[in-house]
């Protein structure tokens, strides 16, 4: 299977290059970047120690013609543009990019009507597990305060992160509620009570952090934690192979992980 990866220079990019050469049913046909960037004409393999036979480039048409599923963890931007791309070339993709409005979600699932697009904040396995596990927590614990926890290097520029985000949907949505109604970012100018059924959110931007979420519920007399903690940026390339592999054969439609994993 010919896989093709977007922003291939950066920090994922990069633990992508490197997991598709380790495996073997998989081959890389495109390493996409930004027009401009020092990386363009070099052998995409350099970046990670080896040669793969695949010049860096920025003729997105190009790259995505190529492939049999496209991995593109970008920005929101970049990722509405190479999705419509996608879509026009009948090319299934995986999407991992993280900061998406619901407005662009929305702009991804008319995408979908046409192409089979994984979508997930987060590829990594455990994490989706997590997701699965909150869900019945949240369900048992109903009266239970939420506080969600979470930390990534200094360069992440969006925050809660999306996987923090995806935690506290999957718990209010186990409680009939939607997160937009009962999410607090921002303690810093109310001063009052928490509000019940609220779910709270704190960010840790530090170092080289790689990924870590922590989700308390707490009750009058004991406290369940639920989390996950990333040590390399190889387990979200994985998860997105897994996801790859899954997207290739799928009839067009949105999904995510838990579609990957079978967990529906």
């Amino acid at each position: 299977m010919k896989i093709a990866i977007a922003g291939a220079a950066g920090r994922m990019g990069r633990a992508l290059l490197a997991a598709v050469a380790a495996a073997d049913d998989l081959t890389l046909s495109g390493a996409l970047v930004r027009p401009g960037h020092p990386a363009l004409g070099q052998d995409a393999g350099l970046m990670v120690g080896g040669v793969a036979g695949v010049p860096v480039s920025a003729d997105a048409g190009g790259v995505i013609a190529g492939c049999d599923v496209f991995v593109d963890f970008t920005s929101p931007a970049a990722t509405l543009a190479l999705a419509g791309l996608c879509a026009a070339a009948g090319r299934p993709a995986v999407i991992g990019t993280t900061g998406l409005s619901p407005e662009e979600r929305e702009r991804l699932r008319a995408h979908a009507t046409r192409i089979p697009l994984v979508v997930a904040a987060n590829t990594s396995v455990g994490v989706t597990l997590s997701l699965y596990l909150l869900e019945i927590a949240a369900r048992v614990l109903a009266d239970a305060d939420v506080e969600i926890v979470e930390a990534h290097h200094r360069h992440k520029l969006d925050a809660p992160s999306g996987t923090a985000l995806a935690m506290g949907r999957a718990i209010a949505q186990a409680r009939g509620l939607r997160l937009e109604d009962v999410a607090v970012y921002d303690r810093h100018a109310r001063r009052e009570a928490r509000a019940d059924g609220s779910i709270g959110f704190a960010s840790i931007r530090a170092g080289e952090i790689v990924g870590e979420h922590r989700v308390l519920l707490v009750g009058p007399s004991e406290r369940l934690e639920i989390g996950h903690v990333a040590d390399d940026r190889r387990v979200f390339a994985e998860g997105a192979l897994r996801a790859a592999r899954f997207v290739r054969h799928a009839p067009a439609g949105l999904y995510d992980m838990r579609d990957v994993l079978g967990l529906r």
